[in-house]
């Protein structure tokens, strides 16, 4: 039996960070949403997504395929109603599509399917500002779930730690002294991750494998710096989702940094307006700004964009996939995927440079583009034209 994590028809609600993945692939809290229905079911989990995703993230089915809305969150409780569809049902949230399950080769018709609400708690994102507003509890459960049953590494004299039985750290950590308070919730620092002098670090709070804190900095609960990835200066309620750098001093708060981005020195993300309203944010399905319904919200960031040192970014703004972002002031609220420029005016990112740059950000983690990665960036640079003025 396999899970098959589908794309609803909420995705657009995830851009521009679903541009590059399926929803599944995206961290909320420690985990992907993948590894959270690897985690609980132990099944092989795969992914049904938009076509142009589908060669890099293909679909994998056996005999028994039970698809499942990639927007909830695995529990055992989820798992066991879906486990108990019959081949004639499909499991409903409201009038949102949850599960159902499918044979090899057999055809869907869900308007032919008995439907089934479930009646059980249910953990789901609506939107990307999810990924940082619910990331606080998301880190809870995916702590609770992965240090079951474990002892932590032992944590050097040297650091001072709050509530010590709410830290776990992985093989190959390197910590020195600094401060790591989980009174306010868990602390995780993954496998060979490092949190270097006298930085200090409040949880729910996860620091994924090979990532590092830099010297002196200050974190802020419900933040999470995912896998291959550096952090300094200061962050408050953010996601990274892996292999991004915030290297230097400047604050990030309640944002979502992709893959592959770069944001230099002293780069400054404001979260919270003047005048203390609600935040809106530019919206792919009506090419509108839309009300977030949030106080406090940040900078949401495409993979393999870039800004450049003593950055501005207001609040609630959006920056596409492959933006190169610099000069003074502040950009615009949007900022549309394969932009080079800044407020003074933006003009296209060529293709020919944006792979020229991924390879050389890419090759230092060992990593190469690849043929995929290359058609994926020229779909989104082909559909993503229309927001771009030349």
């Amino acid at each position: 039996m396999t899970i098959i994590l589908f794309d609803d028809h909420l995705r657009s609600q995830f851009l521009p960070l679903a541009f590059t993945r399926p929803l599944a692939e995206l961290r909320l809290g420690i985990l992907t949403l993948k590894e959270k229905w690897q985690q609980i079911s132990k099944y092989q989990v795969s992914y049904k997504t938009q076509k142009y995703l589908s060669e890099k993230y293909p679909e994998q089915l056996t005999e028994e395929n039970l698809y499942v809305n990639a927007r909830y969150l695995a529990s055992k409780e989820l798992l066991e109603s879906i486990k108990n569809l019959n081949d004639n049902e499909v499991l409903k949230h409201d009038e949102i599509v949850l599960a159902y399950r499918l044979k090899m080769n057999q055809s869907l018709d869900l308007s032919k399917l008995k439907e089934v609400q479930a009646d059980i708690k249910l953990e789901f994102v609506k939107s990307v500002t999810d990924l940082f507003s619910k990331n606080h509890k998301a880190i809870e459960d995916d702590f609770t779930l992965l240090t079951e049953g474990r002892t932590s590494q032992l944590i050097p004299e040297t650091v001072t730690c709050f509530n010590r039985s709410q830290i776990f750290i992985e093989e190959g950590v390197t910590l020195y002294n600094g401060t790591l308070n989980a009174n306010d919730g868990p602390i995780y620092i993954g496998k060979d991750a490092e949190i270097m002098e006298n930085s200090a670090i409040r949880g729910p709070f996860a620091l994924c494998e090979h990532s590092t804190v830099k010297m002196g900095s200050k974190i802020y609960t419900g933040t999470t710096i995912g896998p291959h990835s550096k952090v300094g200066g200061e962050v408050s309620n953010s996601m990274i989702l892996g292999y991004s750098n915030k290297g230097h001093d400047g604050f990030l708060g309640n944002s979502v940094i992709g893959e592959w981005c770069n944001l230099g020195a002293d780069t400054n993300i404001s979260n919270l307006k003047n005048n203390y309203a609600n935040v809106k944010l530019w919206d792919y399905d009506t090419s509108r700004f839309k009300d977030t319904g949030l106080q406090f919200c940040g900078l949401i960031m495409g993979d393999h964009s870039k800004c450049s040192i003593n950055m501005m970014f207001n609040t609630g703004t959006i920056v596409g996939v492959s933006a190169n972002i610099f000069g003074s002031g502040f950009p615009r609220n949007f900022v549309p995927s394969f932009s080079w420029g800044g407020s003074q005016g933006v003009i296209t990112y060529k293709l020919s440079k944006v792979f020229e740059v991924a390879e050389l950000v890419m090759k230092r983690r060992d990593l190469s583009l690849t043929e995929n990665d290359r058609e994926i960036m020229e779909h989104i640079f082909e559909t993503t034209s229309s927001y771009r003025r030349d």
